[in-house]
């Protein structure tokens, strides 16, 4: 049977028909939504771990128990995970571990492009890389096979067009689990202790031979020899690309991008006198080419940055604007990222954008408020770095009497990454204010289950985490909760948190607004009564999606205004999507906002 899916929900589909049925991971864009299909599959095991880390250790611990484990996590995910993945490349698995790592040119949902070839490289795993969905399907598979084979993690590298776009895929019916799951105690193996660990060491270059050699007959690294003109060697969606505009071309297309098949590449650059590799972000493939000795133009034509699509290829190869077919221009009003209508944090980083203060930021919907006009956040580096960043920051401004900074972090993201550095506050005796968003979920990626929400991945009622009682034991005594939908009591709190001694925790609680689990109240939508509205323009300073400005010549014709000759216009609310959560209202002195009627 033939489907159209994405790139993810065929690796999850893929996953499955080979028998997997363990899977683990962290919710990250373009990565989210293979564990979230995986998870629906009968039979299987599925859970969102609180990071990378703890995701790849948990895959680690049910490989070498016999299982055969998914762990899936964006690009920069691997960079959390980055402790475990090194060793687990000495020890091997028991089972087999595929990790799958999605990276994402162009930056679409990510705080920077980072090409995890070179994972594969520098810890010495196999990488397999997909370049549509049918593949995705099958090269899970293969993955796990490899991974059984030689006794090896294995990653497959997708990238946001693969992961996201969507193609035909034959589905077929899955194979049994088997349950070869086996405690078999190899301290030899597994604990590595430097004297183990220099043996194993040995192990991992044989290892990485023996896929030197196989990667010289791995059926998807195959020749495609049309012309003995132009060769072209690539990987992933640019091999889609470049076929698209230069079919006539010669192709060396990759399917197992790390250990390069060396004799393989030299066979095909003697059929072809101009070579090029087209591959995104670094040039990994290129550098080992050259290495080789072998005549390559790669980078000195293609862009180092963003994802390519066959328009970057035609004009880097032709040096002219490219001619292949347009789709028609479209004129859409410009919509620069914002918070969601009614949204929980939009009250707090307004009382934050006015008290003056050093916001450190964090990785979440929040950070969308360092725009304009809130400007209530300014830095965001990685998840959990905004505790750490406040806590240096009050240590080095406390000096010069310069007061406090405040450090804001997500529910889910200071589950992430944000325990031990507020452990580390606690312990230094830091003097910063450090606020917890919490709207109850991990909404930025959609909406997952985390340890304090009281849920799994997979439905189930679990222990839902006090952060309140988590912050006070890792030795926060002031820790306050509000609630941002109030203004006054949140401005009345964190001026008291500032002027405040010591460290503290604010906990900002209130569901999101497009999270119904916790919704228990129905609030009516709201409007501006013209007759009272004086121009003034706070709740535009807002940034709330319904709330615009309206000028008195585009109102209704012998619509009467009293402030008409005062002021140019008003505010207007777009009931349809206004949530009714008040903050406009709380921040109007003349009350001209009113529930509609």
């Amino acid at each position: 049977m033939k489907v159209l899916m994405s790139g993810n929900e065929a690796i999850a589909r893929g996953a499955y028909e080979w028998g997997i049925r363990f899977g683990v991971g962290y919710p990250g864009t373009p990565s989210t939504e293979i564990l979230e299909e995986f998870s629906k599959y009968d039979g299987v095991y599925a859970e969102w771990a609180p990071n990378e880390k703890v995701a790849l250790e948990v895959g680690i611990g049910a490989a070498v128990a016999g299982a055969r484990a998914l762990v899936t996590m964006k690009h920069v995910g691997v960079n959390v995970a980055a402790d475990p993945l090194f060793t687990v490349s000495y020890t091997g698995t028991n089972g087999a571990l595929v990790i799958i790592t999605a990276d994402d040119p162009s930056l679409h949902s990510s705080q920077n492009e980072q090409d995890n070839r070179n994972y594969a490289k520098f810890a010495k795993i196999p990488m397999l890389e997909p370049a549509d969905s049918q593949e995705a399907k099958e090269f899970i598979k293969i993955a796990f096979a490899l991974s059984e084979k030689f006794d090896t993690p294995v990653f497959l590298r997708t990238t946001t067009r693969v992961s996201h776009s969507k193609s035909v895929v034959i589905i077929e019916d899955p194979l049994p689990a088997e349950d070869k799951t086996e405690i078999r105690i190899t301290p030899s193996k597994y604990v590595m202790v430097p004297a183990m660990a220099r043996i194993r060491r040995l192990e991992v270059e044989k290892r990485m031979q023996a896929l030197r050699e196989y990667a010289e007959t791995f059926g998807e690294n195959r020749m495609e020899i049309n012309s003995s003109e132009v060769g072209v060697i690539t990987a992933g969606m640019p091999y889609n690309y470049t076929k698209d505009v230069f079919p006539e071309f010669s192709y060396l297309k990759l399917g197992l991008v790390h250990p390069l098949p060396e004799r393989l590449i030299r066979e095909f650059a003697a059929k072809v006198k101009i070579l090029y590799v087209i591959e995104e972000l670094d040039p990994f493939i290129e550098e080992q080419i050259r290495a080789m000795g072998i005549k390559v133009t790669g980078k000195d034509v293609f862009p180092f940055t963003n994802e390519f699509d066959p328009g970057v290829i035609e004009t880097a190869l032709k040096g002219k604007p490219p001619t292949t077919v347009k789709l028609p221009e479209v004129a859409i009003p410009p919509r620069p990222p914002n918070l969601c209508p009614g949204c929980p944090h939009r009250g707090l980083f307004h009382v934050l954008g006015k008290l003056k203060v050093f916001v450190a930021g964090d990785i979440g919907c929040y950070t969308l408020s360092f725009m304009k006009p809130l400007e209530g956040m300014h830095s965001c580096i990685c998840m959990g770095a905004s505790i750490g960043m406040a806590h240096g920051m009050s240590k080095a401004l406390k000096e010069k009497g310069k007061g406090k900074v405040v450090g804001v972090i997500g529910d889910g993201t200071f589950l992430h990454s944000g325990i031990t550095p507020l452990l580390n506050m606690a312990y230094n005796q830091g003097e910063a204010v450090i606020v917890i968003c919490d709207n109850r979920t991990t909404a930025m990626t959609g909406m997952q289950e985390h340890p304090a929400t009281g849920y799994t991945l997979q439905g189930v009622k679990a222990k839902e985490l006090d952060i309140s009682a988590l912050a006070k034991v890792l030795g926060i005594d002031n820790v306050r909760v509000i609630d941002p939908y109030d203004i006054k009591n949140t401005r009345d709190v964190m001026r008291e948190e500032l002027a405040s001694p010591g460290s503290s925790v604010v906990i900002s609680r209130r569901s999101c607004v497009l999270f119904k689990r916790h919704q228990t109240e129905t609030r009516k939508p709201l409007r501006i009564d013209v007759n009272k509205c004086v121009g003034c323009r706070n709740c535009i300073g807002l940034g709330c999606p319904p709330i615009a400005w309206r000028k008195f010549a585009d109102m209704p014709a012998g619509q009467v205004i009293k402030n008409a000759k005062k002021q140019e216009g008003n505010s207007f609310i777009d009931a349809d999507l206004c949530t009714g959560c008040t903050i406009c209202q709380q921040v109007c002195k003349v009350g001209a906002i009113v529930e509609v009627e």
